[in-house]
């Protein structure tokens, strides 16, 4: 018995016991069964990936497009809008520095106008001061004409009594009188 020998019936990978001689993916005697199922389950697979995945796929990829298209759209709303929006600001903005402009003119024009009335008063109040101070320059030099005159006419009549001689009032007066003129 202990020389039992196990010998592989002809043509068969299964020897005597039923068990398997090396790899029975080689044997040759299997092949064909094995393709078979291969076909049957390529076919299975080729079913199952045709009629549910590759449609599930295909309706990811076109909502995934749906929405990219969309959102390309939306972008491109929300661009004009914006770009709208802009061109109102800027719009908003050159009427703001227009009225801010004329107000500040017209606020200038009051001052200036104010400005102008205070410097009427203002030289109307100098005139009259200055005609004020004219008339009083020309009364001081009217009565410093006639104290001058007055003055000189004492004096000529002191002088003339130190020198010892006598002069009426009316020569000295017309002595006086054609000195100062000239």
């Amino acid at each position: 018995m202990a020389t039992e020998t196990n010998d592989a019936v002809a043509g068969t990978c299964v020897d005597a016991g039923g068990s398997a001689l090396g790899m029975p993916q080689l044997c040759a005697d299997w092949i064909p069964n094995q393709v078979f199922w291969l076909l049957i389950t390529l076919a299975a697979i080729y079913f199952v990936m045709s009629r549910i995945a590759l449609p599930r796929i295909a309706a990811v990829l076109a909502e995934r497009s749906g929405t990219i298209t969309n959102d390309l759209a939306a972008a491109e709303e929300f661009k004009a809008k914006a770009t709208e929006a802009e061109a109102t600001y800027q719009k908003a903005l050159v009427d703001a520095r227009a009225e801010a402009n004329k107000i500040v003119a017209e606020a200038k024009a009051a001052i200036q106008g104010d400005l102008e009335a205070e410097l009427a008063k203002a030289d109307a109040q100098i005139a009259e001061k200055t005609a004020e101070s004219e008339k009083a320059i020309a009364d001081i030099r009217a009565s410093a004409l006639e104290s001058v005159s007055t003055v000189a006419k004492d004096t000529a009549k002191e002088l003339v009594a130190v020198l010892g001689g006598k002069a009426d009032a009316k020569t000295i007066t017309a002595a006086v009188n054609a000195r100062m003129k000239g």
